[in-house]
């Protein structure tokens, strides 16, 4: 088989997981754009999603599509109730400092992360998948007829893997409405544009920093739910998702949800081809040289803006 295909089909690779990366990202860029809070406990929303995800599957027994539906639902919901309240409980009492924030939310890591280990253990654990067709992928070339195609050997993806693309794209579009169509969206604007004024109109500033809270860990949790059918739920897997998520933001812009999406893609197209030709250890690398760029000529991010 030629180059050609063997790049098509990394970058699908490459297209999962900039969708489940986007949808991660999204949340801490959506939960610092608002709190200005750095959410170090953001990978442990994204595991606990989907840890959840496999006892809700477990549990729920019959067709592999009934427990999936139930966890894309239980999961979110749950995991974005627990940081509601961690938001109440803890973050509100510290005031939203930033620096006793960072420390406070990696002391919430750690505790997810050895409750999860007591309750869960340390093994990996899968989720099956609701659909899993094997769906094979044509390659057209120019040949002595003219232009044609033909289906190469192991060019092939999977039904459940294009869900997962058009899920995400799904719920992005629907984050995007929420933040610029809905009244929840405005309050969460008007408290991210400057909060001493909020509070003077009225708006319940704290209300919001929970709802934002719990909605970023939601769509962490939601992403891990996605993956979880292609990955294994553990108890350590959220340090990848949060230290790519940091990348993404940073390249985004901080707070910008639209450079966070673009970033997304690039960084996780970017993995899944490098990491199909070379090794994903080379792809992290890159992706951390590419961060070390950016804050040194653009300290805003690509699709930030400068502050005064």
């Amino acid at each position: 088989m030629e180059l050609g295909p063997y790049i098509l089909l990394a970058s699908l690779e490459g297209a999962v997981t900039a969708a489940v990366l986007a949808l991660t990202a999204v949340g801490l860029s959506l939960v610092f754009g608002v709190m200005r809070v750095v959410n170090i406990a953001h990978g442990e929303f994204f595991m606990l999603g989907a840890v959840i995800a496999w006892y809700v599957a477990h549990s729920m027994g019959g067709h592999p599509a009934l427990g999936f539906v139930a966890a894309l639902v239980v999961a979110p919901l749950f995991v974005g109730a627990i940081a509601a309240a961690a938001d109440m409980t803890i973050l509100k009492r510290l005031d939203y400092d930033p620096e006793r924030t960072i420390v406070a939310t990696i002391g919430l890591l750690y505790i997810i992360q050895q409750l999860t280990l007591m309750t869960y253990g340390p093994e990996a654990r899968p989720v099956e998948a609701p659909f899993n067709q094997r769906i094979a992928l044509p390659w057209f070339e120019w040949g002595e007829e003219g232009f044609e195609f033909y289906f190469p050997w192991g060019l092939s993806t999977t039904s459940y893997k294009l869900a997962v693309i058009g899920a995400a794209a799904v719920v992005l579009v629907g984050v995007w409405l929420m933040m610029a169509r809905t009244r929840i969206g405005l309050l969460m604007r008007a408290t991210q544009a400057d909060r001493d004024m909020a509070l003077a109109f009225g708006i319940p500033v704290e209300r919001v920093y929970a709802l934002v809270f719990g909605i970023g860990a939601a769509l962490a949790a939601l992403a891990a739910v996605l993956i979880v059918p292609i990955q294994q739920a553990h108890y350590l897997m959220g340090a990848d998702p949060l230290l790519l998520s940091f990348i993404v933001v940073i390249i985004g812009g901080l707070g910008s949800l639209p450079g966070t999406v673009v970033a997304a893609i690039f960084i996780g197209l970017s993995d899944g081809i490098i990491s199909v030709f070379f090794s994903p250890t080379l792809a992290k690398i890159l992706a951390t040289l590419l961060v070390g760029l950016v804050l040194v000529f653009r300290p805003q991010g690509l699709f930030g803006t400068r502050t005064a």
